[in-house]
């Protein structure tokens, strides 16, 4: 039976509704508006919560717009035996009211309102539910399409994006999902540079003015992809400001600089550059100061997270695995290749079930170079601290060997 809350200040009425309904829903009650938000946040949630307008210190208006902030997906109606339009207006603009009724209202008149209320609520749960299946779908698929044109960027992205949630964990940002999103598709714009730069810029190499602007335009490229899904405006901005300096210099070349540089964007540019440093078998503690040596490039905070977080080193154990014994969440300590030197997985990339799936797949067809090297972390279980034993090694005495983050 559907949870149905009942909100009056008037018992008889209450014990009413009780009687009346009792065969047809799981009538809850709660005696005025206090005890109504208090019902909600240890009941809840209702598909249908119902209230009276003219109630003690809080009215039915001001009751249901408190609803709507604390749990908007409930279908709210409202009962009332003041005949005021004005009222009605209130509840409908304020409150967001499905359906308003007057008192007396027989029983079949409200079993009939609130069977409606509640089949208004499983269509919207239901619209809601399909429109965030078809956003993850088609995000997956940008990362999915990432991987399989440029393998060098998806596994830059995944590194990223280990570092961005773990910055947002530790600042205890809220939507941190919106982080996850932007830092998973961060190179999706990439796709429109040619190898050669790439190269470059992992050599170090200076670009040609033309190089530049190319480069430069990445990020608005992967911005204008997913301006075009709904919801992803924001996340698209994060995208479009990630090369973006704190005092306002980088790109885009604008006024926008300090805390209105979208917070996401903030975080990739401390994960993107400490990456860079990071891949260079630089160590942890000399790639942070590094960046804190770039006065005004980055956000302070950030920063600081990103020293609490990731500066402090970790125990890794490296493995040499067979294609069978790969394991989702092993990270690839070398890139995996076919028999052509084509690249398959690269460095650093977390391994996720769809990637393995690819890989048995791929290997059905055609050889893969086998054994393949992975990292873990090691933690002690009991104490939550590094395991230290002969099969361990220090990130820095892995980097003659493996010359990605492992974090």
């Amino acid at each position: 039976m559907e949870k149905v809350l009942f909100v009056d200040d008037e018992p008889l009425v209450l014990e009413g509704y009780q009687r009346s309904l009792r065969k047809f829903f799981q009538v809850e009650i709660a005696e005025g508006a206090d005890a109504g938000l208090s019902t909600l946040a240890t009941h809840g949630p209702f598909p249908l919560i119902v209230s009276d307008f003219r109630m003690a210190g809080m009215n039915g208006t001001q009751f249901l717009a408190m609803v709507k902030a604390l749990a908007p997906d409930s279908v709210r109606m409202m009962l009332s035996g003041q005949a005021d339009m004005a009222a009605v207006v209130d509840a409908v603009n304020e409150g967001a009211i499905f359906r308003f009724l007057n008192k007396p209202c027989s029983p079949e008149t409200l079993i009939k309102a609130v069977s409606d209320g509640i089949q208004h609520y499983h269509l919207i749960h239901a619209e809601k539910e399909l429109l965030e299946e078809t956003l993850t779908g088609s995000l997956k698929a940008l990362a999915d399409v990432l991987a399989i044109i440029d393998p060098e960027a998806f596994g830059k992205a995944s590194r990223i994006k280990r570092y961005v949630q773990g910055l947002a964990e530790y600042m205890k940002l809220p939507n941190i999902w919106q982080f996850e999103i932007a830092s998973s598709l961060s190179q999706i714009g990439y796709v429109i540079a040619p190898n050669s730069l790439f190269e470059k810029i992992k050599t170090g190499e200076s670009l040609s003015p033309e190089e530049t602007q190319i480069y430069e335009q990445c990020p608005p490229t992967g911005a204008d992809l997913l301006a075009r899904i709904p919801r992803m405006q924001e996340v698209s901005m994060m995208i479009e400001y990630q090369l973006k300096h704190f005092d306002g210099s980088g790109t885009p070349r604008n006024a926008v600089k300090g805390y209105d540089i979208p917070l996401g964007a903030r975080l990739l540019k401390v994960a993107l550059d400490f990456d860079t440093l990071r891949t260079k078998n630089i160590p942890r503690i000399e790639a942070f100061q590094e960046l804190q040596s770039r006065t005004g490039f980055y956000d302070p905070d950030v920063l600081q997270a990103l020293y609490a977080v990731f500066v402090p080193e970790q125990q890794h154990t490296v493995a040499t695995l067979e294609l069978d014994e790969l394991e989702p969440n092993m990270i690839v300590g070398e890139p995996i290749t076919d028999t052509t030197g084509k690249v398959l997985i690269p460095k650093g990339q977390l391994l996720t079930p769809w990637m393995l799936g690819r890989l048995h797949q791929i290997a059905e067809l055609s050889p893969i170079t086998s054994p393949m090297h992975v990292i873990m972390p090691v933690q002690n279980q009991e104490v939550g601290t590094p395991d230290f034993d002969t099969n361990t090694k220090s990130m820095e005495q892995l980097a003659s060997s493996i010359m990605v983050p492992s974090d």
